[in-house]
Parts: C-alpha cells; structure tokens; sequence
C-alpha cells in the first residue's frame, strides 16, 4: 500500500529527474534563438518516423518511391519551419528537441527505442494519443506536427494526384 509520504516522495523524484534530463538536454543542446532552426540528425529521424505514420494512406508503396517520399516530405517540411518567425521556430526547436530526449520520448510518445527503430503502429498510436490528450499543451504539439507535415506535402503539385485533386480551376490562374 502507497503511503501519502512514499507518493510525495516518488513525485518530487520524478520532478527532479525531469529537470536534470531538461538542464542536460540544454547543456548539450544550447538554444540559438537567432538563428533559423535546421534540422538535425535527432530532428530528422524524429520526422522519418512521424511522416509514414501522418501520410499512410498516399505514400507510395514501393519501398524506393516511398524513401523519396519521405525525404522530399522532410525537405518541405524544413523549408515550411524556415519560413516561420524565429519565435516560431524556436518552439518548434523546443518541440523536437522533446520528441529526442529519450524520457520524453519513453513518456510521453510511448516510443521505447530510437525514432529509427520505431514500430509504425506504435508512432501512429503515439500521435492519436496526442491528437485526443486531455491535455492542450500535447494537442497543440500534434497540431503543429500535422500542419508543419501535411501543409507542405499537399501544397505540392506533385502530391494532389494522390487524393484525386485535379489541381485549381484554369480560371482562377489568370
């Protein structure tokens, strides 16, 4: 039986674990808010493992065609983040930077291993999750996933056949 004392004592552990994980992830990682975020190693698998999960249904299938897809999915999505406010993209930064910290990774995405190594059942679980969490703060980071992924995969010409989309009406590009 969990005693009031032994329960506080847990939390305050697991706070201070938190943000020792936090301060080593800043001290290793420091924050360049001037400078437009790039995508790191960390970030890019981050997005290798999330793009299939978003895109299932219209990614190619064929495995070469389907690796093209994602990188060019991941190269839209930088040049969408660049094209973002600094302050923007700093939160963004703040974001992926979460998603590789492995407690957070473990927490709060549920992926146990590497981004690289992630089950794709177990990514697109992770983002259900977050799509439907009763807390705001994990809404709007799926939200920001969705858009900064979905945005830029589908305001490409390239992709609209995938959904049918014959493209804007002739009229309208007069």
């Amino acid at each position: 039986m969990t005693t009031r004392r032994s329960f506080l004592k847990i939390g305050v552990v697991g706070a201070i674990t938190l943000a020792a994980g936090g301060a080593i992830y800043r001290m290793a990682n420091p924050p360049a808010s001037d400078t437009p975020f790039k995508l790191d190693g960390e970030a890019q698998a981050v997005l290798a493992a999330i793009i299939p999960a978003m895109l299932a249904g219209v990614l190619p299938s064929e495995p070469a065609a389907r690796a093209a897809a994602v990188t060019a999915a991941t190269a839209r999505t930088q040049a969408a983040i660049l094209g973002l406010p600094l302050a923007t993209q700093k939160e963004v930064r703040d974001l992926f930077g979460l998603l590789a910290l492995a407690p957070a990774r473990r927490w709060l995405a549920g992926v146990s291993g590497n981004w690289e190594q992630a089950d794709p059942q177990q990514v697109a679980a992770f983002l259900q999750s977050w799509r439907t969490h009763r807390l705001g703060l994990l809404q709007t980071g799926y939200m920001a996933l969705h858009d900064l992924i979905l945005g830029p995969w589908y305001a490409d010409p390239s992709t609209w056949e995938s959904i049918g989309y014959p493209g804007p009406l002739k009229e309208l590009l007069k």
